[in-house]
C-alpha cells in the first residue's frame, strides 16, 4: 500500500488545526498536529514528515525561529515549509521565505490553496529524473544523486534552490524571466508571487559561495546562469 504524504501542522489554535487535518485527509494526506514548537520537535525527532505547514504566532518560539533552526539542521534542511499567517503585508512575506520557507500562505486561506501549494512543494521536492551530470566551469551537480559541488567541495542546497540551480544550468547563459522559472520550477504558479523567485535567488547565490557571481541578474529581464561571471558587477539579490 502506497504510504500517504505526512504533513506537520504546527499550530496552536484547535479549531484550525483540526479544520486543517479533516480537509488534509479527505485530499490523500496523514496530518500530525503540534501546538507548539516543543510538540513539534518531538515529532520530527520521531519521523520527518513530508511537509511543514508552520503557523507565524506560536506559544514560546515563533514560527520564524522553528524554520530558522529547522533550516540550519542537517537532518531537517530539506523538509518543505509552507509558513501560515496572518500577516500578509510584503515585508512580512520576505521575512518568513528569508526564514527557511519554500512558501507562505496568508490567512485566511482557502482549502484548494492550501491543497495546491502543498502538492506544488512535494513535486518541488520530488528529485529530478531527466538528463545527466552537468558542469558549467567548476560548478558541477548530478540530479541522480542529488548532490552539487563547486570546485571539489560539496554545496548545501534547500530542494527549491537545487531544482532551480538545475534548471538555469540546463539552460545555460539564456536569460529566464520570473515568470518562466516559477513556470518551470515551481511548476503550478497560480497562487505564488514573483518575488518569492528574487527571495530563492538570493538564498541560491548564498548557498554557491564562491560561485555566486555565476547566477546572474539582467536589470529588466531576469536571470541567467553564467560560466563567464562579470567580476566588475555588483551581485543584486533581487530584480
Amino acid at each position: 500500500m502506497k504510504k500517504l504524504p505526512t504533513i506537520l501542522i504546527v499550530e496552536d489554535e484547535p479549531a484550525i488545526a483540526e479544520l486543517i487535518s479533516v480537509n488534509l485527509r479527505h485530499n490523500g494526506f496523514a496530518p500530525l498536529w503540534a501546538e507548539d514548537g516543543t510538540a513539534a520537535q518531538r515529532e520530527l525527532d520521531a519521523v520527518l514528515p513530508d511537509v511543514i505547514l508552520l503557523d507565524w504566532m506560536l506559544p514560546g518560539q515563533s514560527g520564524l525561529e522553528l524554520a530558522r533552526k529547522w533550516r540550519a539542521h542537517p537532518r531537517t534542511r530539506a523538509v518543505p515549509i509552507l509558513m501560515l499567517t496572518a500577516r500578509g503585508d510584503e515585508p512580512d512575506k520576505v521575512a518568513g521565505l528569508d526564514a527557511g520557507a519554500d512558501d507562505y500562505i496568508t490567512k485566511p486561506f482557502s482549502t484548494q490553496e492550501l491543497l495546491a501549494r502543498i502538492r506544488a512543494v512535494l513535486r518541488r521536492r520530488a528529485p529530478e529524473h531527466s538528463g545527466e551530470s552537468i558542469a558549467i566551469g567548476a560548478l558541477s551537480l548530478d540530479p541522480a544523486t542529488h548532490r552539487a559541488s563547486h570546485a571539489g567541495q560539496p554545496l548545501k542546497l534547500g530542494p527549491t534552490e537545487f531544482k532551480l540551480l538545475h534548471y538555469l544550468m540546463r539552460h545555460a547563459e539564456r536569460v529566464h524571466s520570473r515568470g518562466q522559472l516559477l513556470d518551470k520550477v515551481w511548476g503550478d504558479h497560480v497562487y505564488i508571487e514573483e518575488r518569492t523567485v528574487d527571495v530563492h535567488v538570493k538564498r541560491l547565490r548564498e548557498a554557491l559561495g564562491d560561485a555566486a557571481a555565476m547566477v546572474e541578474t539582467v536589470r529588466g529581464a531576469g536571470y541567467r546562469i553564467t560560466a563567464q561571471p562579470d567580476a566588475t558587477k555588483p551581485i543584486a539579490s533581487g530584480a
